[in-house]
């Protein structure tokens, strides 16, 4: 295989030295347990696929960007107790973009696109904090398990190693996918203050306390062809979008 000029982590000097990127991409996940059936590192998997897919996509429409390596650590402050589950606090999150954005701007590559993978990132303050500093790059965040409605895809997408990602990974790596009848059934135990499911009210839900298995969502009706039928077409979706904010220039974003 040869390396894809828009795959940071494939890519050469000689063919990045000769390109004008327009747009980066970081992928930012995290590592944790995924019900019992799936590996730790998903959310990771998810996105280097849903990353490099995208940015290929775009980069065939004449867009210049580029798939940053993943960052595999999120935030996993209601899991203290699952072990291995990996945490990086916000504040050391909003470290990492800094570093990043100082880098990216001082290049003149002029955006920066945060591909989230995991529902315990919340990057939008860091966002605005990391964009005060650094007023020439263009930063924005994209949450991927928002930008499609599931339902058309899945009958049960689940919250977590449900039906959605299952069938994700078993597209992506079946081989680190355990039979489905070992998986748990991803029962989930729901808030007692109905205030909490309006939306307006919230709080971190302590994880062992919401779940026996990890997971959210029964995964067992997945299949690696719902997998890939997703995937194609958030691929379409998100690398229109690059293809989009490519051509803006920072300066005319608003009509």
């Amino acid at each position: 295989m040869s390396a894809r000029p828009y795959v940071l982590q494939e890519t050469n000097w000689k063919s990045v030295k000769e390109t004008n990127f327009q747009v980066a991409v970081l992928p930012w996940g995290a590592t944790e347990a995924h019900n019992t059936h799936l590996p730790y590192g998903t959310d990771n998997m998810q996105l280097d696929r849903i990353a490099v897919d995208s940015c290929a996509f775009a980069w065939e429409q004449g867009a210049r960007v580029v798939a940053l390596p993943t960052v595999p650590f999120g935030v996993n402050t209601g899991q203290p107790d699952i072990k291995l589950d990996l945490n990086m606090m916000p504040s050391t999150q909003l470290a990492l973009m800094g570093d990043i954005a100082r880098v990216l701007e001082q290049q003149e590559i002029p955006k920066l696109v945060i591909l989230n993978g995991h529902g315990g990132n919340d990057f939008r303050q860091m966002v605005r904090e990391v964009g005060f500093h650094y007023p020439k790059l263009f930063i924005c965040e994209i949450n991927w398990f928002k930008a499609l409605d599931t339902a058309h895809y899945f009958n049960n997408p689940g919250d977590h190693a449900g039906e959605l990602e299952t069938s994700l990974m078993l597209e992506i790596a079946p081989e680190l996918v355990l039979p489905l009848d070992e998986a748990g059934d991803g029962n989930v135990r729901s808030w007692k203050i109905p205030e909490f499911h309006e939306g307006w009210a919230w709080a971190e839900r302590r994880w062992s306390e919401v779940t026996d298995d990890t997971g959210v969502g029964d995964p067992r009706g997945a299949s690696s062809s719902q997998g890939k039928r997703f995937l194609d077409a958030l691929a379409q979706k998100l690398g229109t979008f690059l293809v989009k904010l490519a051509s803006t220039d920072n300066t005319d974003l608003y009509e």
